[in-house]
């Protein structure tokens, strides 16, 4: 439903007349006129209907319409139809009203997984819809509206058509046809020009019938939804075979409230013998066996078998499958209990056995007042390996569990065995290397254990109860180890760390003064028990973090100094070693030299002040003649070769600027010369 308000003075009229006659609208009751009773659908049928009760329940929600343009929304005069999509594609359907000036609106909604009467409170099973104020048919074409026309006057003459949706297969859809108008008139519904299939082209048949406990009723299963104006109220359509009984009424749960059914009881009219049977599909009185919703019959002379056997005590038959540690069983009988009775069975199941057991409670799942199984619970889980007895007893009224036919089962006693837990810690057992070490994983098996999982740092699995593995000496492994004994299972997990590498490693500045002392940092990694430096000729120390080596004299020529590491780890018989050379400078007395010859010649081909190793926030810059700067660097080794821009410079004098500050001395130096370049 959509109330309009329009503007001009009308409005006023609107919110007189119509808001209040909202308030006063009928709730619908006819099926077919609320979501859960909505007409089933097939596509190769036709619907007509004449007249149109004046009924509305709800308000509605319109993507893009609602909250805008001063429009309310409801399910005002409904009916619903619902269909399933059988074969992926889009939908055509059209509603043509029976009279000229008629407004039909309509909406889709996509309710799998869902209650239908959801559509009230989810807007997103929304798929698409219609609310042009138009007259006319309406419904969806291939060139319709892609999006929900919101509602209007006739005279705005909007389309009444949207684009065919497209179906997803498997889906449930719900269709509302909402007539606008304030009459009954009625209107025809097809379905037709979309790819979509929605007719199900399964063929109707009895998939089981059941004998109640009195051999008086019949509970027959159905693989569909059948018509239930296609059923007769006496069942007319069943007989037996051999014909002990006759069918004299049939009963659904769900006609009463909707179209369809799958489930129906059959009432005889007298009890049956012992035996086997066949319930046969016959034509009924209304000349036709059960029909699906396309009128397609369950083929008669077709038939499915049951039997019936008078109720007798009847024992339990098996113990459901057991657990680790449990807690819990399940008491499996051939005929349901009565659930009414399982207030009393924490008293009348006991357990005995190599521990002991104590019965706390029991229960099913009930359905319908029965349940297919008891589970017994005890007091606290098992651990212990063994076989135990679960026993039925009658309690103090003298009875045990009712079954689904009233008779108590007969007391009895049910072996069961259970099983140890099973624990999956580990053991190694490591033989250590200098570069790699060998570890044997063992699983002591106890506890029947006979699965074995072990994966070593997320490799593939290993299924053996031991394993040996091969590791860097210096590596994080991670271990993982899953063990069962068919029925009880565990995980361990544990992190091997190994450490036992030895490796030299150590820094040291690249270039020193004569003056200073040679600091070296030790980075040296591993089980290590002895350290022997080597000054190259000069000295040495075992010590492991060496005190500053005072660096021999230079004579005032630049000179190197290998120093060496030497790691060793006595009881592995491991060693490694490290080594790094110094570049011990003549002086460093930083000095501007005057000339240079950068002809390549290996002698003099570069200009730089000398040593200024010690020459902190360094800037070097060198000027032509002319005052363009030809070099210019902040980094002290960096030189200048005499090319600008990979050209050559001329012969002749330049002009260098240097400034620092001293390290040591922490003073600002600015100086300034000349060189000359000579080719």
């Amino acid at each position: 439903m959509k109330i309009i308000y329009p503007k001009i003075y009308s409005l006023l009229l609107a919110l007189f007349f119509l808001v209040p006659a909202l308030t006063k609208a009928q709730p619908c009751t006819n099926l077919g006129q609320t979501p859960s009773t909505a007409f089933p659908v097939c596509g190769t049928s036709a619907f007509q209907q004449n007249t149109v009760p004046i009924c509305a329940t709800n308000d509605l929600f319109v993507p893009g319409c609602s909250g805008t343009g001063g429009a309310l929304y409801q399910n005002k005069n409904p009916y619903f139809y619902k269909f399933t999509c059988f074969t992926a594609g889009t939908l055509g359907f059209k509603i043509t009203p029976n009279g000229v000036d008629e407004d039909y609106d309509w909406q889709l909604y996509d309710i799998t997984g869902h209650n239908p009467d959801d559509i009230f409170t989810n807007n997103n099973l929304i798929v698409t819809g219609n609310w042009s104020g138009s007259y006319g048919p309406t419904g969806t074409a291939v060139n319709g509206a892609v999006s929900i026309q919101c509602a209007s006057t006739p005279s705005d003459n909007v389309t009444t058509f949207a684009a065919m949706p497209n179906l997803i297969q498997g889906h449930e859809y719900l269709l509302m046809v909402s007539h606008f108008t304030d009459s009954q008139t009625g209107y025809g519904l097809t379905f037709s020009g979309g790819t979509a299939v929605i007719t199900d082209t399964k063929i109707p048949a009895m998939l089981s019938a059941k004998a109640d406990c009195d051999g008086q009723t019949l509970t027959v299963k159905l693989n569909k939804k059948l018509k239930c104006n296609s059923l007769t109220n006496t069942g007319s359509e069943f007989s037996l075979l051999p014909a002990n009984a006759n069918v004299i009424s049939a009963l659904t749960t769900t006609c009463s409230a909707g179209f369809d059914f799958d489930e129906v009881v059959l009432h005889l009219a007298t009890p049956l013998t012992n035996g086997n049977y066949q319930l046969v599909m016959n034509l009924g009185t209304d000349a036709n066996s059960l029909l699906d919703i396309c009128n397609s019959p369950i083929a008669p002379g077709s038939s499915v078998p049951f039997n019936y056997t008078i109720p007798l005590p009847i024992l339990a038959d098996s113990i459901g499958k057991l657990g680790c540690s449990l807690i819990q069983l399940k008491f499996i009988s051939p005929k349901e209990s009565s659930a009414a009775q399982l207030h009393r069975t924490a008293v009348i199941f006991s357990v005995a056995g190599p521990t002991t057991v104590n019965v706390v409670s029991a229960g099913g799942n009930c359905i319908n007042g029965n349940t297919d199984y008891i589970v017994v619970k005890f007091a606290a889980p098992i651990f212990t390996q063994g076989t135990y007895q679960l026993t039925l007893k009658a309690g103090i009224d003298g009875g045990t569990v009712t079954d689904e036919c009233g008779i108590d089962l007969p007391i009895q006693t049910l072996p069961f065995n259970t099983y140890d837990t099973v624990n999956a810690e580990f053991s190694e057992r490591t033989s250590f290397g200098c570069l790699s070490d060998t570890i044997i994983f063992s699983h002591d098996g106890a506890h029947n254990v006979n699965f074995w999982n072990w994966t070593f740092n997320n490799g593939s699995p290993i299924t053996t109860q031991s394993h040996t593995v091969v590791f860097t000496s210096n590596s994080t492994n991670n271990i993982q180890l899953i063990v069962g004994n068919g029925v009880c299972r565990d995980t361990a997990t544990k992190v091997v760390t190994l450490d036992n590498e030895v490796k030299a490693a150590f820094s040291m500045p690249a270039i020193l003064c004569p003056e200073d002392k040679l600091e070296v940092l030790n980075q040296s990694q591993g089980q290590i028990d002895l350290y022997r430096w080597n000054y190259d000729v000069f000295g040495s120390t075992a010590v492991k973090d060496p005190p500053p080596f005072t660096l021999p004299p230079t004579n005032n020529r630049e000179r190197y100094l290998t120093v060496k590491l030497v790691v060793t780890n006595i009881n592995l018989g491991c060693s490694d070693s490290a080594r790094h050379t110094l570049r011990i400078l003549d002086n460093c007395y930083i000095g501007v030299p005057t000339a240079f010859t950068p002809n390549g010649d290996g002698l003099n081909d570069f200009f730089q002040p000398h040593n200024a190793i010690k020459a902190d926030n360094y800037k070097f810059q060198v000027f032509n003649r002319w005052g363009q700067m030809v070099f210019s660097t902040t980094d002290w080794q960096e030189k200048w070769d005499g090319k600008l821009l990979g050209r050559y410079q001329t012969t002749g004098v330049y002009v260098w600027m240097l400034s620092y500050t001293h390290r040591e001395t922490k003073k600002q130096v600015f100086e300034k010369g000349t060189v000359t370049l000579i080719r």
